[in-house]
């Protein structure tokens, strides 16, 4: 599986880091960094979590 994640409509809320610190991250400004594109098992439940707490549908799990 793979994150997408919608650069100009992330807002930097954080809840996604929240949810899966291991795979992103805000940076200095306040930008997502996904850490792995890539998850699978357990990564892949983690990023799904991350994509369904995001208040602006910036994280797609494929």
């Amino acid at each position: 599986m793979r994150i997408v994640l919608d650069r100009p409509r992330c807002e930097g809320h954080g809840l996604c880091e929240e949810a899966a610190p291991q795979l992103m991250h805000l940076d200095d400004d306040g930008e997502l960094v996904l850490d792995r594109e890539e998850v699978e098992g357990a990564d892949a439940a983690l990023a799904n979590a991350a994509a369904r707490v995001c208040p602006v549908a910036a994280l797609r799990v494929i």
